[in-house]
């Protein structure tokens, strides 16, 4: 297990943290600690994986990417969870992306190391396939919540999944890149966040978001952040 960075231990990725010492142990030499940067690109479309990555500090976001060459998050991956479920699924593809938007760290493990851990049919496993049910979850309320809430509200339910996979209430994000995630007009993010800085919710300045009063900011929010949030907890035992 690499060691550059003390401060990033793998039970800070809520997945690895599930698991008993002697799990792992054994999988800690195995694990391999890396930076992820901004704009990484971690899988392209319908290419065999190569490793899963488990988040420590890192923010990753799973994206499809349509032929015309429009974009939007179908699902963020943080220190809550896991890239490359396909490794254990059986699909080895996916038809989306997987691009760093928050710059940080994460714990990698070979694909082959993937399967021989799933397959000893352990804690691990355990805890994979149930945030296989918990990423599903996020999915399909991201799908539903695109498709009928107001960007606003969008925008809320992104910033408080953002929010609760960093150490602090700060973000650095480009307007451009979260219309991205959301799959809207720039324009349309600009708006949405001039009228939550006009009620308190945040402060923004040109490449920075900060939460300022994350009550207000939830009451903003449709119910598709609750929903995810408490379909995970119930499922991975997330605070």
């Amino acid at each position: 297990m690499a060691t550059a960075d003390q401060t990033q231990h793998p039970r800070l990725n809520g997945l690895l943290g599930t698991l008993p010492d002697s799990d792992l142990e054994r999988l800690a030499e195995h694990l391999e600690l890396v930076p992820l940067r901004l704009g990484d690109m971690l899988y392209e479309p319908n290419t065999q994986l190569q490793h899963a990555y488990f988040p420590t500090s890192a923010i990753v976001s799973l994206h499809y990417v349509t032929a015309s060459g429009a974009s939007a998050e179908i699902s963020g991956v943080g220190n809550d969870g896991m890239v490359g479920i396909s490794l254990f699924t059986g699909g080895n593809t996916t038809p989306s992306s997987a691009m760093v938007h928050t710059t940080g760290y994460a714990y990698r493990l070979e694909r082959s190391q993937v399967k021989t851990e799933f397959n000893r049919h352990g804690q691990l496993q355990q805890i994979l396939l149930r945030y296989t049910q918990a990423l599903i979850t996020q999915v399909s309320q991201t799908a539903a919540c695109n498709r009928h809430h107001s960007v606003e509200q969008q925008l809320s339910r992104w910033l408080l999944l953002t929010l609760d996979r960093i150490s602090s209430g700060e973000f650095v994000l480009t307007q451009e890149l979260v219309a991205n995630m959301l799959g809207v007009r720039r324009e349309s993010v600009t708006a949405a966040a001039a009228s939550l800085q006009s009620m308190g919710c945040i402060s923004y300045r040109r490449g920075h978001i900060s939460v300022t009063n994350r009550k207000m900011l939830e009451q903003c929010a449709c119910e598709c952040y609750a929903v995810v949030r408490k379909e995970t907890q119930r499922l991975l035992g997330v605070n």
